[in-house]
């Protein structure tokens, strides 16, 4: 009876008395005998919460909702009433004001007293709240947080530094980066590798001779390059493709040859590659003056030869030092000496060669051009150093208020092995302008869904080594988490038109995004400024391009795009690439297209996270899927019109149904947007799931990760790829192969399951499929 007497009026008391919640913190003493209670009024928690997310409030810590006070009258009145009932009714009455003067339920495992939202109007805005930003209000604040002279400020500060990857200056550089993303409040962390990295050797120069002439000491160079000494018979094979190597119009025996190259086209990688193939021990490439016209002849060039991404001492592996590897090499080593040398060294060498003339299309800007003689030999040596060396990525983020474990990566090369002023300083620049001004839109009340991961990559130089060391690390959830990757990678080298490389889900934010931003000097849009047809603006997404590891390596939806003019690549990997040359050739226009792109990174990851349902098109594939299928049907019945022995039983049914499964999965899934309720988050999240896995799923799950790296059968690399099919029926056709039927049915089986697979999971519910296949 006197307990409950007591609890009484503690209650009434609370009643009376009370005039705005309080939080008690509940700590042990030193003694560990008691606990001490500190009371805070609703002022003091509100100070205390400012700028800190719920989810991160301890657990020894409850809240009370708060009443208004009653006059002091209305106050003596309850007092003596509820004495006098107390008195008189006793245990009837406590238990009676137990249950009706206390609103909240209290959960003992956690000591938090849980209320009605709606009791705590002073609160911060829970997390499943909608953003308290519209759309168009948020483009503007960010539009003006955007700083001109921040980003020029960044640019003057990294434009004269020498950053290559795993040097001091890259590692100071990347300890400024973290130190920026914590002032930020980004709760940034460092990713570290241990990467085997090739540099040219100082004390001991590379070296190219024609006969006894020395022709000359370059200094750029080419990583992961076989060292060493070789000579042979030099030939001259135009851009090194294969169409070039294998030229019908003279007949040279390239094995054991010096294949000289000119820079352009394809990758030096693919050059390398393919000139090992044709047996040769060396190849030179040089930049001819009728590609290169606004480079010095002599100007030096630099690159890598690996046909590949990451580390290719681990192929397949993420390069943690705790990691014991097995001595390997990736298969896109070609295996040869390689090296650049300059226009004048190459322009030496064709003067000294013999043998008949290039053909016509094979010839650029020297006097002569010469395929070579049995006569003329050249001797190449590389004496580049292979150096164990540990990076560093670093990353910082501001977490999303309904899925923070879903994120966009906007990412940028911070390395160069030259001044890398258009091809990294500017994306860093972006980077840490993005990321300032994504702090203050959160800070002025928008609260994003989902998160955005800022990255600052190194070893870009060496073929994307840091982004890909990240992604095979963290492979078996970043497909699961990770919707999109945003390059900042070289977005201004001109200022005359625009080109972007993405993945088709993207196309359509890409669009809508360049029919949004204005340029600055008229009212017209990025996309009615540089065409209107935005088909025009696309190209295909190199295995060089900072974003294509994560698209073809872990199925992560990608883009890239630049600001360029016609001799845009005439720099890039040169010592030109500096300052004074992009200000020249952008005519002191690099701010203003700096801050344009940035308009478009930021304006995309802000769509991203902000709506409720992804803006990732899955109808775009449909397209993408037509087209590769529609060209393997026509080269299927060209075969069967041409009666080639075996293609009779290769029915091409299976895989049409295929495609169409994935047209009907795509369109079914609209349908289900639109009759969706956006304010049912489960079922949002249930939609997103879908989308999400679409890009992983076009990942061939029939080949090794290991062995085929770019497993995408659009955008990948090797035989599980719908080109590689393509392609070889065309061989087929044109006699430069022959058909193994058995061949040629695995790959159409493998192909056909990867569309339906990713169709049926487009398709939502097991329960939900039609099995028609």
């Amino acid at each position: 009876m006197e307990g409950a007497i007591d609890q009484a009026k503690m209650k009434f008391s609370r009643i009376v008395n009370s005039r705005s919640y309080t939080r008690f913190n509940q700590s042990q003493n030193p003694d560990g005998e008691s606990s001490r209670v500190e009371v805070k009024l609703a002022v003091d928690v509100e100070e205390e919460m400012d700028g800190i997310e719920q989810e991160h409030v301890q657990r020894d810590t409850y809240t009370r909702s708060s009443h208004s006070g009653p006059r002091n009258k209305w106050r003596i009145l309850v007092w003596v009433g509820g004495v006098l009932v107390i008195f008189c009714v006793g245990l009837l009455i406590g238990y009676s004001v137990h249950r009706k003067s206390e609103p909240a339920t209290c959960s003992p495992g956690d000591g938090v007293i849980k209320h009605d939202p709606e009791d705590l109007p002073n609160q911060e805005i829970p997390p499943y709240y909608p953003p308290s930003l519209d759309w168009s209000d948020l483009v503007g604040l960010m539009n003006d947080k955007l700083s001109s002279k921040a980003i020029e400020d960044k640019l003057s500060k990294y434009s004269q530094i020498h950053r290559m990857a795993g040097s001091f200056a890259d590692n100071k550089l990347a300890d400024d980066i973290h130190d920026i993303f914590t002032q930020l409040n980004m709760d940034p962390w460092v990713d570290e590798h241990y990467v085997k990295l090739q540099f040219r050797n100082s004390s001991s120069p590379n070296k190219v001779l024609f006969g006894a002439v020395e022709i000359g000491s370059p200094k750029g160079y080419l990583a992961y390059s076989e060292t060493g000494r070789r000579e042979g018979r030099v030939v001259y094979a135009n851009y090194g493709e294969l169409s070039d190597l294998q030229n019908k119009e003279y007949k040279l025996n390239l094995n054991g040859s010096v294949v000289l190259m000119r820079a352009g086209k394809i990758s030096m990688a693919q050059k390398v590659m393919n000139a090992a193939k044709m047996g040769a021990v060396a190849a030179l490439i040089y930049p001819d003056p009728a590609d290169y016209k606004t480079l010095s002849w002599d100007a030096e060039l630099y690159g890598h030869v690996h046909l590949g991404s990451g580390d290719p001492y681990t192929p397949g592996f993420p390069s943690f030092n705790h990691t014991q590897f097995p001595p390997a090499k990736s298969s896109g080593l070609p295996g040869i000496l390689a090296q650049t040398i300059t226009a004048n060294m190459a322009k030496s060498i064709f003067e000294k060669m013999g043998g008949e003339d290039a053909p016509a299309r094979f010839k650029g800007d020297f006097p002569t051009y010469k395929v070579g003689s049995e006569s003329d030999k050249v001797t190449v040596a590389v004496n580049n150093n292979l150096a164990d060396t540990k990076i560093h990525n670093v990353f910082g983020v501001i977490k999303g208020y309904v899925d923070p474990d879903r994120y966009v990566v906007i990412g940028a090369q911070r390395d160069s092995m030259t001044l890398g002023y258009a091809k990294s300083a500017v994306g860093t620049s972006l980077l840490l302008e993005l990321a300032r001004v994504f702090t203050e839109l959160k800070k002025d009340g928008f609260r994003p869904k989902r998160s955005v991961v800022f990255a600052s990559w190194t070893a870009g130089d060496f073929g994307n080594v840091g982004v890909t060391e990240w992604l095979e690390g963290y492979w078996s959830s970043l497909d699961r988490k990770a919707f999109t990757y945003i390059s900042l990678d070289g977005v201004v080298t001109g200022a005359d038109s625009f080109r972007a490389s993405a993945s088709p889900l993207l196309h359509t934010l890409l669009q809508k995004t360049l029919g949004k931003v204005k340029t600055p000097r008229s009212s017209s849009s990025l996309l009615q400024n540089y065409g209107r047809d935005f088909s025009s603006l696309l190209t295909p997404m190199q295995m060089d391009d900072g974003a294509y590891p994560f698209l073809a390596l872990s199925g992560i939806p990608s883009v890239s795009f630049s600001f360029i003019s016609p001799s845009y690549q005439q720099f890039l990997d040169t010592n030109m690439d500096e300052k004074e040359h992009l200000d020249r050739i952008t005519k002191q226009k690099v701010v203003e297209l700096s801050v344009l792109a940035a308009q478009v990174a930021g304006q995309m990851a802000l769509r991203l996270i902000h709506d409720h349902i992804l803006k990732l098109d899955v109808t775009k594939y449909s397209d993408v899927i037509d087209r590769h299928v529609s060209d393997i049907i026509k080269r299927v019945d060209a075969l069967k019109n041409d009666r080639v022995d075996k293609i009779v039983p290769l029915s091409t049914k299976w895989l049409n149904a295929a495609k169409n499964s994935y047209g009907r999965a795509a369109a079914s899934l609209n349908v289900d947007i639109s009759n969706t309720d956006l304010n049912d988050m489960e079922m949002c999240r249930i939609i997103n799931n879908r989308i999400m896995k679409v890009e992983h799923n076009f990942l061939s799950p029939y080949v090794s990760l290991r062995d085929v790296p770019f497993r995408h059968i659009f955008f990948g690399n090797g035989w599980q790829t719908s080109t590689d099919l393509e392609k070889y029926l065309g061989d087929v056709q044109e006699n430069k192969t022959s058909l193994n039927i058995d061949e040629v049915l695995n790959k159409f089986a493998l192909l056909t399951w990867t569309i339906q697979g990713c169709a049926n999971d487009l398709a939502g519910d097991i329960w939900s499929l039609d099995n028609e296949i």
